[in-house]
């Protein structure tokens, strides 16, 4: 699904999520000392008979600032918060696995991938916290929640 889809990034404009996996292959090579993290999260708001996800990717130079691209998926026929927060998750593991399997083919330097899930252990999604966690974790993906959550209940959210 995101391999042919399109993304946004604030500095660059439009980009094929191939351009996205070069910008941050440029990034991370044009300072390879430097500590990388890369993290994936969605968010999603709700529009009259449809749903609006954001899924957003986040590289961060630690110490050194960071960049994001964001790509918007518009779908019906979500009806619950178990719903919409199962296909956020969905959406950021399935960017996450896209994205992490592009970046070992294209380079060898070091860096750390996650998930931001936009649960926490207050509000209406504490109930799903363990479960969508658990899904997570169990793909292999180190994964954060709210309040660490930020590529989800920050990026995302100012998309969504």
């Amino acid at each position: 699904m995101f391999k042919t889809a399109r993304f946004y990034s604030p500095t660059m404009g439009r980009l094929t999520f191939e351009q996205v996996v070069d910008e941050i292959v440029r990034i991370m090579e044009e300072d390879p000392q430097t500590r990388y993290e890369i993290m994936v999260g969605s968010d999603s708001h709700s529009s009259p008979g449809e749903m609006d996800f954001v899924t957003a990717i986040i590289i961060h130079r630690v110490g050194k600032g960071g960049r994001y691209f964001w790509k918007r998926i518009r779908e019906r026929n979500i009806y619950t918060l178990r719903q919409k927060i199962y296909r956020e998750a969905l959406l950021s593991f399935e960017l996450a696995k896209d994205l992490m399997e592009e970046l070992e083919r294209r380079t060898m330097l070091d860096y750390n991938l996650e998930i931001h899930v936009d649960v926490g252990r207050n509000g209406r999604t504490r109930e799903l916290i363990d479960e969508v966690v658990g899904m997570i974790m169990a793909s292999g993906f180190p994964v954060k929640t709210k309040p660490d959550s930020y590529a989800a209940s920050c990026v995302a959210d100012k998309h969504a």
